[in-house]
């Protein structure tokens, strides 16, 4: 569902990606671990079609986002580590202005469905400038979520959540993982990823230095090859 090849991002001299390979199979789930800096926004970004890359290819369920960027977006649903929000709408309106973009039909229902689901029914008129950071961060995911989209590229969705909301949002992807959904989640959180994803790749100074499977590896031995890798400074 996601390849890239030979992926490289330069900004100037330096490379934010250098030569990143990576597969990920329909209906799986993988988490991106890295420190700052490492490259996990610029790739997503890349994959979400949001930045080009300096060389190499991607590959979205077959499509070149290069030649079918609209037909790539529909299948995609991006969450930034900025919220994209207008915040001289309200809720619903947000909501709304998403449908629109993406054609939805008869959207009123999934956009209340989303707003329960969500915990935001009750503040559905209300502007999302008056909205906490994590009541915004919660508005974000309903965004990306609304048209049900097939490849989920989430970069620390769980920025501002609390707890309850957090628990509520692994449950979902965990669902929706099983559903089918193709998920690529960027974290700090090596024990997070361990407990979510089926696979956890490390990305450090541009490269994907790590990839296993979350079921081979046990979170001490996860958290020593992060050490060791990310503090490895680039040849």
């Amino acid at each position: 569902m996601i390849e890239t090849h030979s992926l490289t991002r330069y900004f100037g001299p330096r490379a934010a990606l250098a030569g990143i390979e990576l597969t990920v199979s329909a209906g799986e789930f993988v988490t991106l671990v890295g420190p700052n800096g490492a490259g996990k926004t610029t790739l997503l970004r890349i994959l979400a079609t949001l930045t080009r890359p300096t060389s190499g290819s991607v590959r979205i369920a077959g499509l070149d986002p290069a030649r079918a960027g609209e037909q790539v977006r529909r299948k995609i649903g991006f969450l930034s580590h900025r919220t994209l929000l207008y915040d001289d709408l309200t809720a619903g309106q947000n909501l709304q202005f998403a449908a629109r973009m993406y054609d939805l039909a008869d959207s009123g229902a999934r956009i209340e469905h989303l707003l329960e689901q969500f915990g935001l029914a009750a503040r559905r008129n209300d502007l999302v400038r008056t909205f906490s950071r994590g009541m915004q961060q919660r508005l974000a995911l309903a965004r990306t979520l609304l048209h049900r989209p097939e490849v989920l590229l989430l970069d620390e969705p769980y920025t501002g959540l609390d707890p309850h909301a957090a628990q509520m949002l692994s449950a979902l992807l965990t669902q929706l993982a099983g559903e089918g959904c193709t998920i690529l989640l960027a974290t700090h959180d090596l024990t997070r990823s361990m407990e979510l994803g089926q696979r956890v790749l490390i990305l450090a100074h541009g490269r994907l230095v790590c990839d296993e499977r979350t079921d081979a590896v046990t979170p001490a031995t996860l958290a020593a090859v992060y050490r060791a890798l990310t503090e490895e400074r680039p040849v």
